[in-house]
């Protein structure tokens, strides 16, 4: 049982028997004495792909959701179709590009860590890992002696993505990106 003040984006829960994924959570503090933190949440049917928004008190309840989660590793792009291979059992699951949406930046050749959401041997969804390493593509020019100021510049990364980095870095680095929130973590 989860409850609501504890969801986090990725999370997947049962509503009405029907699993769903957390796509936001925004919390929102009243000013009066005495209320309570209301979030506001949407969340994704994972079979039909609706979309669901709620308001929900923190103490709200979830059930989790009752299903399978199989380690796999991203193999290639087929067309509009991205495969994954099962760890265990080499099986291969497909996904579209519309079931994947926002997750597609972060999906390189041979990403491991990624689990798979499975009921009834169908895949439903995918959970990244809580970072991946990315080279960087193309960036304006590093900046002698940047490290001390707070500034950021814009840099494209290999997947196609822009994230937002210190201005020290530079074309061909490896760095560390948080696929939760999209922003520059590290160096890798």
């Amino acid at each position: 049982m989860a409850k609501a003040s504890d969801l986090k984006r990725g999370m997947v829960v049962d509503i009405n028997g029907v699993p769903h994924v957390v796509k936001n959570v925004d919390a929102k503090s009243p000013s009066s004495r005495g209320a309570s933190t209301l979030y506001k949440i949407r969340f994704t049917n994972l079979k039909t792909g609706q979309k669901l928004d709620e308001s929900l008190k923190g103490d709200d309840f979830f059930k989790d959701a009752d299903l399978i989660r199989a380690k796999v590793q991203f193999s290639y792009v087929d067309g509009d179709h991205y495969i994954f291979m099962n760890m265990d059992d080499y099986t291969q699951y497909s996904l579209s590009r519309e079931e994947l949406e926002d997750q597609i930046g972060y999906l390189t050749e041979g990403l491991e860590g990624i689990v798979a959401l499975l009921i009834d041997d169908a895949v439903l969804g995918i959970e990244l890992p809580s970072s991946v390493v990315l080279p960087i593509v193309e960036t304006a020019p590093s900046i002698k002696g940047a490290t001390a100021s707070g500034r950021t510049k814009t840099a494209r990364l290999v997947t196609g993505i822009e994230v937002q980095v210190p201005e020290y870095l530079e074309t061909d680095e490896l760095i560390k990106v948080n696929t939760e929130s999209g922003k520059f973590m590290s160096r890798a």
